[in-house]
């Protein structure tokens, strides 16, 4: 059976007409050998990460309420009681676990496609698992004594910097704004910007239960597919890895009960890492198709970015309506869209639900719409839906506030 690597020139484009335009049971039917045994190994290290995270976190809860270890409610806060945050913890030990151990149980069964592709992505994986480890320690920090903004934008910066020596940067827009390659000190500039909006949009979401974990979980599901169908089969079990790991954090995050000390958040130590696990693999999207697409095939800019464009909208009309109004776009407030759904009268677990909904639906619209339409025309059309969605909220609350 020919095997046949994004990485290459014509191979790219083979597998992407092949792949992404066809339908699940298309590709299930086209299943190789390799790509049955990467599907498989994808499986396994999804269910090996949720167990470890399901019998890790609740370790994690008793030692918080043994040290007093929690997230205590202010004006800003929306949970009642006392809530540790340390749910991030499990996170980059459980991934590095759950890949390690199965890559150690396909070398003793005589496997070694996995450690084939972990050492051809050596360079770019190396580099991406420095920069989360630095952000895990960045923020266990910042969950147990506080650090200062500054001080994290510093970090991140340097994480995204790592990221482009590991040879992940964007150096193709896929015609956004007409902008096809770019020169290197562009791409290298754009790369470091996307990586600290991307992860403070991450980390800025995380306000009521399971959304930040929930749009994330969403992200790495569909990332996870879109890289077994390009053959890039160590990001792909990267991806479902994480999702593993979001699977058991979800249900203690939403159905855990804070009286019996059943519930925890994430914390800025699970949205920085996730956050990065995402730049990392949104960016790897970008750079397996760098030849771009033909006509009636979906963007890849599109592909890569339209599962993280709930927070990365928010973000930025945050920070401006922050601006506009004289305040620091750095310091907390609530004026996040799920504040917003609030504040008309949803309630919270509501409220998740529907932004996690809209952001399955914007994807797979932005996906379609996305062959027949530039991905210039595409972005401003969500802009623009987004802007009127606000503005009919913000007239809502205030009728309601009238009242």
């Amino acid at each position: 059976t020919e095997r046949i690597s994004c990485r290459g020139g014509r191979g790219r484009s083979r597998v992407y007409t092949t792949y992404l335009t066809k339908l699940p049971m298309a590709f299930i039917s086209n299943l190789s050998a390799p790509s049955l045994f990467w599907t498989v190994n994808s499986i396994l290290v999804f269910i090996v990460c949720a167990l470890s995270a399901g019998v890790l976190i609740p370790q994690i809860l008793l030692i918080s309420f043994r040290r007093n270890l929690f997230d205590i409610p202010d004006e800003r806060k929306i949970h009642q009681g006392v809530v540790p945050r340390l749910g991030g913890i499990a996170f980059k030990p459980v991934v590095f676990f759950s890949v390690a151990l199965l890559l150690g149980m396909c070398q003793l069964l005589g496997y070694g496609d996995m450690l084939g592709g972990i050492v051809s992505e050596s360079r770019s994986l190396t580099f991406g698992f420095c920069s989360i480890m630095v952000l895990y320690l960045v923020g266990m920090a910042d969950d147990l004594i506080g650090i200062r903004y500054r001080a994290k934008f510093v970090v991140q910066i340097a994480c995204g910097l790592m990221i482009i020596a590991g040879g992940l940067w964007l150096n193709n827009l896929h015609g956004l704004f007409l902008i096809y390659n770019m020169p290197e000190w562009m791409g290298w500039s754009l790369t470091v910007l996307v990586v600290v909006f991307i992860i403070n949009a991450i980390n800025l979401i995380d306000g009521i239960d399971g959304l930040a974990s929930g749009l994330c979980g969403v992200a790495m599901l569909f990332y996870g597919v879109i890289f077994l169908m390009a053959y890039e089969y160590i990001y792909a079990i990267l991806a479902f890895a994480t999702l593993g790991v979001l699977v058991p954090f979800f249900y203690y995050n939403v159905f855990g009960d804070a009286k019996r000390g059943r519930k925890i958040f994430m914390g800025d130590t699970g949205s920085l890492t996730i956050g990065m696990m995402l730049c990392i693999l949104s960016l790897k999207i970008c750079r397996c198709f760098p030849e771009g697409t033909s006509d009636g095939l979906p963007n890849v800019f599109v592909l890569a970015y339209s599962p993280l464009i709930i927070p990365c909208f928010d973000v930025v009309r945050v920070y401006l309506h922050r601006v506009r109004n004289g305040k620091n776009p750095f310091l907390p407030d609530k004026n996040h869209i799920h504040h917003k759904l609030l504040a008309i009268g949803m309630r919270q677990r509501t409220v998740m639900i529907t932004i996690v909904s809209v952001s399955v639906f914007f994807t797979l619209c932005n996906i379609l719409l996305s062959t027949c339409i530039s991905v210039t025309q595409l972005l401003l059309a969500d802009i623009l839906i987004w802007i009127a969605v606000n503005i009919w909220l913000t007239r809502k609350i205030n009728r309601i506030n009238k009242k």
